[in-house]
């Protein structure tokens, strides 16, 4: 069994689990410098370091630049 560590959804397999983490809308991350969202995958190689995947922003940092996209929603509720 396999279990998303941002949402606690369990799946069969490891393929679905990584189907899931694409789409998993609390492991969506937001940049403030530049208002892209994107998953954490496409954020990151190391599970360290943050940085905006658009070529085009230069916005990094988990807490920084980059936050959480439940965390954006828990503030402004």
């Amino acid at each position: 069994m396999y279990t998303c560590r941002d949402c606690n959804q369990s799946f069969s397999t490891e393929l679905a689990l990584e189907l899931h983490h694409d789409k998993c809308e609390k492991g969506q991350l937001f940049c403030e410098s530049c208002g892209g969202r994107f998953s954490e995958r496409v954020a990151t190689r190391d599970g360290w370091h943050y940085r905006c995947p658009d070529e085009d922003c230069d916005g990094e940092g988990l807490g920084d630049d980059i936050v959480r996209i439940e965390d954006i929603k828990a503030a402004t509720q």
